[in-house]
């Protein structure tokens, strides 16, 4: 990692991004003093991330989670309980609720073998939400999990984020972090290489009109101004640089009574965004 400065507000949802090996799980490593930084330093609430006081409201998930596969969920979840200082009482009732929360209270007192990577995702999200944390660290969450499981993940980080938790995610699951993060940054090559919410990262500066049934010069006369055209089996579809040139062209339309099926802002994906960026550097 080389000169890579982030600053997370409370209550956000935050995704950091990168190819394989730019360095985010190192980051993240440091982040909890698993791995120490040969320069600089990291703070979590104001407190620096060495001190294990910082640490002990961050719920964290690692991508490549190893746990005792003899143990059932609850057996799991009620050792990491107690690993963070959670008496029997609180911890019987947390594990209800959690359990019920992921969708695995009939997988309660199965061994953890048996379980789906799936399944093994949603308990290991129940194991970071034990102690009730206000930072939440996850790396690749989805990994494995199939479009329900990811829906349900969503929705619960969802009504965490409603709380006021600050959710901190890896993932390479751009839909997923687009659908669901506020701020990204991108890391490339242990740098950081762009950093901004997604909306602002994501928003277009031009117009996309879709058509049917133009006739020839009027299509021609419109190509003139469009920055990109296509066309394909009578529908056609205009690229314009500003609001007028793209309400200029829907009045021409429909001056010739052709069929307009939308006029809207164009808007990159965060994926395109990302790859522009990493071939940026």
């Amino acid at each position: 990692m080389q000169d890579v400065s982030l600053r997370v507000e409370r209550g956000t949802t935050f995704g950091l991004l990168g190819p394989n090996g730019a360095g985010k799980t190192t980051f993240v490593k440091m982040l909890l003093s698993c791995t120490h930084a040969t320069s600089g330093r990291a703070k979590l609430f104001g407190l620096d991330s060495r001190i294990p006081a910082a640490r002990r409201p961050i719920g964290y998930l690692p991508e490549n989670h190893r746990f005792p596969t003899y143990m059932t969920g609850r057996g799991m979840l009620d050792f990491y309980g107690s690993l963070s200082g959670m008496d029997s009482a609180s911890r019987k009732k947390r594990i209800t609720e959690l359990l019920a929360q992921v969708g695995l209270e009939r997988w309660a007192d199965v061994r953890l073998g048996k379980y789906s990577k799936g399944m093994l995702q949603r308990v290991g999200l129940a194991q970071a939400l034990m102690h009730s944390p206000s930072l939440l660290i996850l790396d690749e969450p989805g990994d494995g999990v199939d479009p329900v499981g990811r829906r349900q993940i969503r929705d619960i980080l969802s009504a965490l984020e409603e709380k006021g938790v600050t959710i901190f995610l890896n993932s390479h699951l751009l839909v997923e972090v687009e659908l669901f993060c506020r701020d990204v940054a991108i890391i490339h090559k242990g740098k950081l290489a762009l950093e901004g919410k997604v909306k602002e990262l994501t928003a277009g500066s031009g117009y996309r009109v879709e058509a049917e049934k133009a006739p020839d010069r009027l299509v021609e006369q419109l190509r003139q101004t469009a920055t990109a055209f296509t066309a394909q089996n009578g529908h056609m579809e205009f690229h314009f640089e500003s609001r007028e040139g793209a309400n200029r062209a829907v009045d021409l339309l429909r001056a010739e009574k052709c069929e307009i099926e939308s006029m809207a802002r164009t808007k990159s994906t965060l994926e395109e965004v990302f790859i522009r960026t990493i071939d940026g550097h």
